[in-house]
């Protein structure tokens, strides 16, 4: 059971321009056939000059608004994002912090790829067991695709997009109330999805190479030695650890899987939506795969974004029990459960 209670105040999102991806897919020379079974429609891209703080910071001030509070309310920062930082030896959160004008307030700045986001809620919920003090906290999602060093399309299987989600949390708040957080780790795929240059061990790229060039999918396969059984069951057992990661969230909850209404996961394509809802025991209707498809994938904040929209079309009612959920590359898998 929570040993602390808050809730979100009020949420807003801060999303790129959209692009139609069958367009974008083809003039990425990515297989048209693979981007049509994906499902993806549509991805958004940040303008030029627009920054992942900037998108931060416009997410923060809507949310803010909304709530009817303004910077000063604000005791603590959090911030999440998994993609490239603007800068080597730079915080996002001062960043943002600066822009917004957030004179001498703390800030967390958590950077742990597709877990951040979601995670962060178990993050705040210590921190508010910690200060007695602590009474709102904004916390921001902000994620911007480097198109230097990825294909946003990936091989065909994902549409990444640019944009932010903001929340703003508050001790003893009852609605969207945190209920519990669960993830689960195995560090043997620890290598899935990096990007081979830039960072301390290869700073640069051969000649004639880039991350660009790595095909991640390939890169999987390849650890599996070409076995197509022993893919097979890894995707299987992804699956399954996303459902286990929910039953553990359910359990520090004291409820049962049964209990929850919605499964709002990452914004993933529609193949593997599938198999999650059908790994999970639940109709593809009780899950976001319709967002999922009409956005694209916002790296950790996805589930946050969902929730807004879902929110803000009044498709969920007070009470409902709701799943943030999915898996990050590590390999972890998340789930926290809110309360609507």
């Amino acid at each position: 059971m929570a040993v602390v209670e808050f809730g979100v105040v009020a949420m807003a999102s801060c999303l790129g321009e959209p692009y139609d991806v069958a367009g974008e897919g083809q003039r990425l020379g990515v297989n048209s056939h693979m981007v049509k079974t994906m499902g993806f429609q549509t991805l958004h891209k940040a303008p030029d000059g627009v920054t992942t703080a900037d998108f931060g910071v416009s997410a923060a001030a809507a949310a803010l608004a909304r709530a009817g509070l303004d910077t000063s309310d604000v005791d603590l920062l959090v911030t999440a994002s998994g993609n490239l930082p603007e800068y080597l030896h730079w915080d996002l959160s001062t960043a943002i912090a600066r822009d917004l004008k957030l004179r001498d307030t703390p800030t967390l700045c958590l950077t742990q790829a597709c877990l951040s986001a979601v995670l962060a809620f178990e993050t705040i919920a210590g921190l508010f067991l910690t200060r007695s003090e602590l009474q709102t906290v904004l916390l921001v999602s902000a994620e911007r695709v480097s198109d230097a060093h990825v294909n946003r399309l990936g091989n065909g299987t994902t549409a990444d997009s640019d944009g932010a989600v903001a929340a703003v949390v508050r001790r003893g708040h009852q609605s969207l109330r945190w209920l519990a957080s669960e993830q689960l780790t195995d560090p043997t795929y620890s290598d899935f999805f990096r990007l081979e240059y830039g960072g301390s061990a290869a700073p640069v790229a051969p000649p004639g190479r880039s991350n660009r060039d790595v095909d991640h999918g390939h890169s999987i396969f390849t650890f599996f030695r070409g076995d197509a059984d022993r893919f097979s069951a890894y995707a299987t057992m992804t699956n399954a650890r996303i459902a286990e990661a929910i039953d553990g969230a359910c359990k520090r909850a004291d409820v049962q899987r049964a209990d929850i209404s919605r499964v709002i996961l990452l914004h993933a394509n529609q193949v593997a939506m599938r198999n999650a809802a059908a790994a999970l025991n639940v109709p593809l209707e009780q899950t976001n795969a319709e967002l999922a498809a009409a956005l694209g994938h916002f790296g950790g904040m996805d589930p946050l974004v969902s929730l807004d929209v879902m929110m803000e079309r009044g498709e969920l009612r007070p009470g409902d029990l709701v799943a943030l959920a999915g898996m990050s590359s590590g390999l972890h898998w998340f789930c926290t459960l809110v309360e609507v």
